[in-house]
């Protein structure tokens, strides 16, 4: 069975484990990138991550973007919304269907 992570600074992610998710802090790119690989290599369908850790560690996310699986869905963190998490949902759309579904943009 397929399995959901989490992965950001701890303030950014703790209340995802009542949620019943499996949380990973970690702020340090380096250890983003090592429990990125572990977690691809287990049964982990879909990663949640911080957008501020992601864009330490963008290329490290950029390998498993041709994959089917994990499916990595940035989140805002604490310190707020950059709009990263929302353009990437917003292109994947794009590639699915073929066009920009969100009107006035």
């Amino acid at each position: 069975m397929y399995k959901t992570a989490v992965m950001g600074p701890y303030d950014s992610i703790y209340g995802f484990a009542a949620l019943g998710l499996e949380t990973f802090p970690i702020s340090d790119p380096e250890e983003a990138k090592r429990k990125l690989r572990d977690l691809a290599a287990e049964d982990f369908a879909v990663i949640y991550m911080t957008e501020g850790l992601a864009a330490q560690i963008e290329k490290e996310i950029n390998k498993y973007k041709e994959q089917q699986l994990p499916a990595i869905i940035l989140i805002p963190g604490i310190s707020g919304n950059t709009g990263e998490g929302v353009q990437n949902v917003k292109l994947s759309v794009e590639q699915a269907v073929g066009s920009d579904i969100i009107f006035g943009e």
